[in-house]
């Protein structure tokens, strides 16, 4: 498509992974307060309105904006029934996939490439300053909701079995899960930098690494972005949502793990703050084994 203007509307603490994208031309942030942003953006004159949320928020934004708008496919009630009755009518199809229904009326086809992720030259973080130069796995300890997280104990018995150093990331608010598991392997070489880096300072970490731990989160998509091989953990959540690495040009680069002989899950298409049924066999039965048979296998 020649001679477009692509706009961006994003939440304030997203503005920058838009803003470093060459593709953007405008990034528009979303705060509490919101009418100078509902003017500015009617005054754009958009053309098109693509909605890749399909929410309240969305919906209303559209009404307002009153110009031609494109969805995808939510499939919420796929997934109401799957999380309340276990009935899986879930489609084989990844959200990158559904989302490009939202434009193939604009003509835009998926090039099939994968994912990409921008960041800017400042927020590199030398490889020697983490391990002092040496190759590392990098773990992604943190989720939005605690039901997707292995508990440190477990995450502590993994890296136990790793040889090459180990570099944790995460939030400000897993700092101290990220100390707690230094101070669980005090032989092992392992750097907690939970709190310490940006989002792109978090990518900057994974673009390097080895291998990526993860849980479900937002990291695994960035390291699908950056060809890091990825051994994913599902808890409460399930690849059948759709949101498991994107990675249509090589399948084998990321591993899944998850306790499928369960019968609650999924219990939610989201997350809890505690596990409803109080066991979090999702977790606590995971096969630390295979896990790190995984992560080996993309070392060698």
């Amino acid at each position: 498509m020649n001679n477009v203007e692509i706009h961006a509307l994003t939440k304030k603490q997203y503005g920058s992974l838009y803003r470093n994208n060459p593709n953007i031309d405008v990034v528009h942030e979303w705060s509490e307060e919101n009418r100078e942003l509902v003017k500015e953006l009617k005054n754009q004159s958009f053309d098109f309105v693509v909605d890749l949320h399909k929410n309240i928020r969305t919906q209303k934004i559209k009404s307002i904006l009153k110009q031609k708008s494109f969805t995808f496919p939510k499939i919420n009630v796929q997934k109401w029934l799957y999380v309340n009755f276990k009935y899986n009518k879930m489609p084989n199809v990844h959200v990158v996939d559904r989302y490009f229904e939202a434009v193939r009326p604009l003509g835009v086809k998926n090039d099939l490439k994968g994912l990409e992720f921008y960041r800017d030259n400042d927020s590199h973080v030398n490889k020697q300053t983490l391990t002092k130069g040496e190759d590392y796995i990098c773990f992604a300890i943190g989720a939005q909701f605690a039901t997707k997280k292995m508990p440190v104990k477990k995450l502590a018995e993994i890296i136990s079995k790793i040889d090459i150093p180990v570099v944790v990331i995460g939030g400000k608010e897993d700092v101290k899960e990220g100390e707690e598991l230094c101070k669980i392997l005090p032989e092992k070489r392992v750097y907690n930098t939970c709190g310490e880096y940006s989002i792109e300072g978090s990518a900057s970490i994974v673009e390097q690494a080895k291998v990526l731990v993860t849980h479900d989160t937002g990291m695994m998509h960035i390291a699908a972005a950056f060809k890091t091989p990825i051994v994913s953990i599902w808890g409460n959540t399930v690849p059948e949502f759709g949101m498991y690495p994107y990675r249509p040009d090589d399948s084998r680069s990321y591993t899944i793990h998850e306790v499928k002989t369960l019968s609650c899950r999924p219990c939610s298409k989201i997350g809890y703050a505690k596990c409803p049924k109080k066991h979090f066999k999702c977790m606590t039965d995971q096969n630390k084994d295979e896990i790190i048979s995984s992560i080996q296998n993309f070392i060698s």
